[in-house]
């Protein structure tokens, strides 16, 4: 199983938009996930690259098209993300000269647990 296809599997809502221009997307990585294997055997957690593929996999849902990474500003890992709980992932989103910045928050039960500025491109 690819990362693209945990994460895929992973998505449990989004995108949605509410209020602000945000795109809100919810994520739930079970127990028996590969992602897991690993990365911690007693106390297993996403893996950060997960939630860094998990902002720009968000954004190409919201916009409908491939994208890549140009530059990783800023990431940000608050706390772990344990298997079976829901992540929400709330995107803001912008483009100039070409490239497309992305905000992203991660939140479980309303507290912030991590936090990406994402520069993209379209790859097509």
């Amino acid at each position: 199983m690819t990362m693209r296809d945990s994460i895929s599997a992973a998505r449990v809502s989004g995108p949605s938009e509410p209020a602000g221009g945000e795109r809100v997307f919810e994520f739930r990585f079970g127990p028996d996930d590969p992602t897991f294997a690993g990365h911690f055997p007693t106390q297993p957690i996403l893996p950060g690259v997960f939630q860094l593929e998990i902002a720009r996999l968000a954004a190409e849902w919201a916009l409908g098209g491939p994208l890549a990474v140009r530059e990783v500003s800023r990431a940000k890992f608050q706390r772990p993300i344990r298997p079976g709980e829901l992540v929400r992932v709330s995107l803001k989103l912008s483009e100039e000269a070409g490239s497309i910045r992305v905000r992203a928050g991660f939140s479980v039960d309303g507290q912030a647990v991590g936090e990406t500025l994402l520069t993209l491109w379209r790859s097509d």
